[in-house]
């Protein structure tokens, strides 16, 4: 109990130092946002449809909020680079069609799972735009995981809350991002985003030997919809 305490300290720190960076940022981006349009900043709300690579449950059935803001820094004509600040719900979820199912070691049957992945995260991108302002980019995030839970219901009535504490999550993700913005009108935007996992999202890259198929990394896969707007 006190190591967990520790962790949550640990984490939260952490969340503070993550948050309080991006706040100075932000704060000196829209300053300096005028006539050169040097900077831009602007807020960001939509939704992730996620997966986790590696269990028994493919799908992306698992949806939940990703939304904060964003800072563009001009690079060139056609070419930004750009920072977020974003809160961000991952994980996974098994479908009404893949249940009932049995677990690896056929040992137990499962009538629902899921597990539920909170993460405060940062991707740094390199964006080319076109004349009407629509982009496209790639580039990388960090996640700091804030909370985690993964839950089992067996066929016997049994309910496992725990799966995150039996088989923790690493404490942090990295990720690879695929990324496109269509202009709407104006300083509004549609995103469309892709991102995957680099690492296991398991703590030193333990596998939950009930759900997860043993030959695979257990990996975040992610789609992502969502609206822009730039002041």
């Amino acid at each position: 109990m006190v190591n967990k305490l520790k962790e949550i300290k640990l984490a939260q720190k952490r969340l503070l130092l993550i948050i309080s960076s991006l706040y100075l940022f932000t704060n000196f981006a829209f300053g300096q946002y005028g006539d050169d349009k040097l900077f831009y900043g602007g807020v960001i709300l939509g939704t992730n449809f996620t997966q986790v690579d590696g269990d028994n449950f493919a799908g992306y059935h698992k949806v939940g909020i990703n939304g904060g803001f964003i800072v563009y820094a001009k690079l060139g004509q056609y070419v930004a680079a750009s920072m977020e600040l974003l809160y961000a719900q991952k994980g996974a979820r098994a479908s009404n069609g893949q249940l009932p199912a049995r677990s690896l070691d056929q040992s137990t049957v499962f009538t629902k799972f899921y597990n539920k992945l909170n993460y405060a995260e940062i991707p740094i991108m390199l964006n080319y735009f076109d004349e009407k302002k629509s982009n496209f980019g790639a580039g990388f995030s960090y996640s700091q995981l804030v909370s985690s839970k993964e839950s089992y219901t067996t066929s016997s009535g049994a309910v496992i809350e725990n799966g995150a504490t039996l088989y923790p999550f690493r404490k942090y993700d990295l990720n690879f991002l695929l990324n496109g913005n269509a202009a709407l009108y104006k300083g509004l935007f549609l995103n469309l985003r892709f991102a995957y996992s680099l690492i296991s999202i398991r703590n030193g890259g333990s596998r939950n030997p009930l759900t997860t198929n043993q030959a695979r990394q257990i990996s975040n896969n992610i789609w992502t919809f969502r609206l822009m707007y730039m002041f």
